[in-house]
């Protein structure tokens, strides 16, 4: 959704075409503006499936844990200050909050996403390669504590600041650095065991 901003010169019909701001965008979702509320899905949605499937391991359960972030946005969207936090971090937390609840729940073992899929392809070699070391970096991130996962993945995978990654987590950005450190540690040790 754009909005025009006049330019201030008498008699001109000419407006400037200004995209609105994730929280203009989430005062006009807390007035019901359906419209608003679907621009700010499309804008981040990508963004943040990627996270919430990093955290999960599983693309259809990061696809449900955001359709339900997107609904508490939607409920709960009155609830946003812009004062307090960016939008962003405010729906870092949310969605994190709720891949946490989701990852604290007991589950059945699910079948791997491709478990049916053939890939005949001329370079399947070259895909195999890169699958197996997408999975082998999605299984070290598994065998992390949460917080680690969560902080590796603000930090490396959605190239947030620490500061931002601090302020989603809700800590200090030294408390987050000790925390990637040991992260990076447990990593590279899970690879080092791989190799021998």
């Amino acid at each position: 959704m754009t909005r025009n901003i006049p330019t201030g010169t008498a008699g001109e019909d000419a407006a400037i075409q200004v995209e609105a701001s994730d929280e203009v965008l989430m005062a006009r979702i807390a007035a019901g503006d359906e419209q608003a509320f679907s621009q700010l899905v499309t804008r981040h949605a990508d963004r943040f499936l990627g996270l919430a499937q990093r955290m999960l391991g599983n693309r259809d359960e990061a696809q449900d844990a955001l359709q339900d972030a997107f609904s508490r946005l939607w409920l709960k969207s009155s609830q946003f200050d812009p004062k307090a936090a960016r939008f962003t971090t405010w729906f870092y937390r949310v969605v994190t909050n709720g891949c946490l609840d989701r990852l604290r729940k007991p589950r059945p073992l699910a079948l791997a996403e491709d478990w049916d899929t053939a890939d005949d392809s001329a370079s399947a070699d070259e895909i195999m390669e890169k699958r197996q070391h997408g999975d082998a970096v999605r299984a070290a991130l598994k065998t992390l504590p949460e917080r680690q996962r969560l902080a590796l993945s603000l930090c490396y995978f959605d190239e947030l600041s620490n500061q931002e990654a601090a302020e989603i987590m809700k800590i200090s950005i030294k408390a987050l650095e000790s925390i990637l450190v040991r992260g990076r540690r447990a990593l590279r040790s899970h690879f080092m065991k791989g190799r021998h």
